[in-house]
């Protein structure tokens, strides 16, 4: 009998199953194309094998029980007659590892990629999330899939290209998850760490407060280094949210972070304020108060617009047609 034994080019060589293992042990006879990974680990473990370029299944029967190693991959050829044994599984997430091997060799590789900076790809860290959530609203799930990608190449891309510095600035792709993954632990303490929570909403001011004492000790250590203030003064609840967002968006998270800080939603009105210069002051000041009004419905102005906009298409199409 012929054994395919099938691996994962992303699982290291030698960590297999137990199957596996007693598989190649058992084995009358182990065949291996020259160079396959595993090798370093049989030789280890004292297990004999002789290179083939490709097992003949009726030989193989021949002499009892033969283990072929099928060169690494998902979707090994399984000759017919053979047995397919799978000696290691990926993790979930293991994928991930071949984006980054696929971005390391386009940079190497492809002239576009090659010359590619962070302010040359800047316009597509707007665009592809937009296009994510246009293939999301139309309830096409396989598109969305295929967005979310563009959304994760990004974050790859600019991780690849900061690697290459090597003026103290640089960090890789391994950085950035450690960052994310550092900050995740730290503000889910009731899942990773010893605090008890109500429900959703216990979650979220928890949340804030720890992004608020987050804030102090960033102002903290800049004063230690040195490094000035800064003309916005000291930390207010409002640090951190993009004033680069469509202006309907950022209204919605300024009120919402000062709804959360506790600031009165009088402030909120801008009726007849001075503040608002210039002869479309007054129109400025009435959408924000629909903000108010959408925040207070529980509703998000910018989904609610875009939804707007979408039927609005759809009735100029219907238009057109007739």
């Amino acid at each position: 009998m012929l054994i395919v034994l099938a691996t994962s080019p992303r699982v290291a060589p030698g960590l297999l199953s137990w199957p596996a293992w007693e598989a190649l042990r058992s084995a009358t006879a182990v065949l291996a194309p020259a160079g396959h990974p595993l090798l370093p680990a049989l030789d280890e473990a004292g297990i004999a094998y002789r290179f083939v370029g490709e097992p003949d299944v009726e030989s193989a029967s021949a002499d009892g029980t033969v283990v072929w190693l099928a060169e690494p991959g998902d979707d090994p050829p399984v000759p017919a007659g053979a047995k397919l044994l799978r000696g290691s599984a990926d993790l979930p997430g293991a994928h991930l590892l071949d984006l980054v091997a696929t971005m390391d060799r386009l940079r190497v590789e492809c002239p576009w990629d090659a010359r590619q900076t962070h302010q040359s790809l800047a316009p597509h860290l707007l665009e592809e999330p937009y296009e994510a959530l246009d293939a999301l609203e139309s309830g096409d799930e396989k598109a969305f899939c295929e967005e979310l990608g563009d959304v994760l190449l990004q974050v790859v891309f600019h991780a690849r290209v900061a690697a290459e510095r090597d003026d103290g600035t640089g960090y890789t792709i391994d950085d950035v998850a450690d960052g994310i993954v550092a900050k995740l632990v730290r503000r889910h303490p009731h899942v990773f760490g010893g605090v008890t929570v109500s429900g959703a909403e216990e979650v979220y001011r928890n949340w804030d407060e720890i992004k608020k004492a987050e804030r102090e000790e960033k102002k903290e250590r800049a004063e230690r280094a040195g490094v000035p203030a800064g003309a916005d003064g000291p930390p207010s609840a409002l640090d951190g949210v993009p004033f680069g967002q469509p202006a309907l968006a950022l209204a919605a998270q300024l009120q919402r972070r000062a709804a959360r800080a506790g600031v009165p939603d009088e402030l909120a009105v801008l009726e007849d304020d001075p503040g608002l210069t210039g002869p479309g002051g007054d129109i400025g000041g009435e959408l924000f108060r629909l903000v108010t009004k959408a925040r207070q419905a529980g509703r998000d102005p910018e989904m609610d617009l875009r939804a707007a906009a979408r039927r609005y298409r759809d009735l100029v199409r219907a238009w057109e047609r007739s």
